[in-house]
């Protein structure tokens, strides 16, 4: 009995780092869509979405079957409801990827006019969050991910710059504030994904160790 749940959560694991990594492959489309102006890659990582929803219902699945067939206890029940946890913030990621790059189509379409290193610089840090993150859950690093949650306050800082800066532009010239407003909300789902990559790394730490001080 006891082979069988350590195949399963093999199983898990591993299907965990997939959808980490369909996430990680979200993010960077969505990216690189924007800064590009490519619309096709954008419309990818809008159509990855679906697999990562997919890939989501699939861990849940194999969650709640442990959780009812071997009734898993301690540390094992920890990482069973860690992962139910954490695949929630995922999903919300790759919903958020979707959602900047149907911004990033329309944004293609007109003659942008502001400049994006600000937010280009806030794609980098929730870049780096969301790597570390995933790779503290598969490493059981309690050390990285305590790192991703340090890391929070510079994606922070960085979205009270964007926000300034769009502020001064809109008051300099009122024809942009409607592109103002567009990169204003890409630049708060970076923000989020900053707060998810946050979430996945306190679970992971709470699976490990017991320990749980975050926001549900």
């Amino acid at each position: 009995m006891r082979n069988e749940f350590e195949k399963q959560l093999v199983t898990l694991n591993n299907e965990m780092i997939e959808m980490g990594s369909m996430i990680e492959k979200a993010i960077e489309k969505a990216i690189h869509a924007l800064v590009n102006k490519d619309i096709e890659v954008a419309k990818e990582a809008i159509e990855a979405d679906a697999d990562i929803d997919q890939q989501e219902k699939k861990i849940e699945g194999l969650c709640l079957k442990l959780l009812l067939h071997q009734q898993p206890v301690a540390k094992d029940l920890r990482t069973v409801s860690s992962a139910l946890k954490m695949i929630t913030d995922m999903e919300r990621i790759g919903d958020h990827a979707a959602d900047i790059s149907e911004i990033t189509i329309y944004l293609a379409k007109e003659n942008t006019k502001i400049n994006l290193e600000l937010i280009r610089k806030m794609a980098k840090e929730t870049t780096v969050m969301l790597v570390g993150s995933i790779d503290a859950f598969v490493n059981k690093d309690v050390s990285q991910a305590r790192d991703v949650i340090h890391q929070d306050d510079v994606v922070d800082s960085l979205f009270a710059q964007v926000k300034k800066a769009i502020v001064e532009l809109i008051h300099t010239d009122s024809e942009i504030s409607e592109q103002a407003m567009d990169l204003l909300m890409i630049a708060k789902y970076f923000e989020r994904i900053g707060d998810h990559a946050v979430n996945i790394s306190e679970w992971v730490i709470f699976s490990i160790t017991g320990e749980h001080n975050g926001k549900e």
